[in-house]
């Protein structure tokens, strides 16, 4: 697989019925080995291993409606009181993090409810705040640490 802009870790790669197949921590189990799936895990362990977002309150291909179609968001971290936090879209390396990939974002988004967007195609990556209210949004220079709300009491 191609060598991505983001940290390498120690990942689990099976072949099976010459498909490669590598281990997702999220969900415990081997999933086929796209170049979309290769940008998902490592951007995974970039979230968990250098930013301490916790594993269990990120979830890989969220199911969603869209204009009555099923679409999944590719990844959703959620805060601590179980509502959507940041919504991850990741794309193949050879896929530009354009207007097409942001405006994909936002309407799963319109859906779902996130503060932060982040697009990801394994060389660059972008996250927005979004203001849920006017629709507007503010590109970022980094993610947001994890500290959304705590669970109430």
């Amino acid at each position: 697989m191609l060598k991505l802009n983001l940290p390498p870790y120690d990942h689990q790669v099976v072949r099976k019925n010459n498909k490669l197949y590598i281990f997702d921590r999220l969900r415990h189990k081997y999933v086929y080995l796209t170049p979309e799936e290769w940008v998902r895990q490592h951007f995974v362990h970039l979230l968990i291993g250098e930013y301490k977002y916790p594993p269990s309150l990120i979830k890989a291909e969220s199911s969603l409606r869209y204009n009555q179609l099923p679409k999944r968001a590719d990844l959703l971290v959620f805060d601590r009181a179980g509502q959507p936090f940041l919504l991850v879209e990741c794309k193949d390396t050879g896929v530009p993090l354009d207007d097409v990939v942001l405006q994909q974002a936002v309407r799963y988004n319109r859906v779902i409810g996130a503060r932060y967007l982040v697009l990801v195609n394994g060389l660059e990556w972008q996250c927005y705040e979004a203001d849920l209210a006017t629709g507007a949004l503010v590109l970022m220079s980094d993610l947001p640490p994890f500290s959304p709300a705590e669970l109430p009491s």
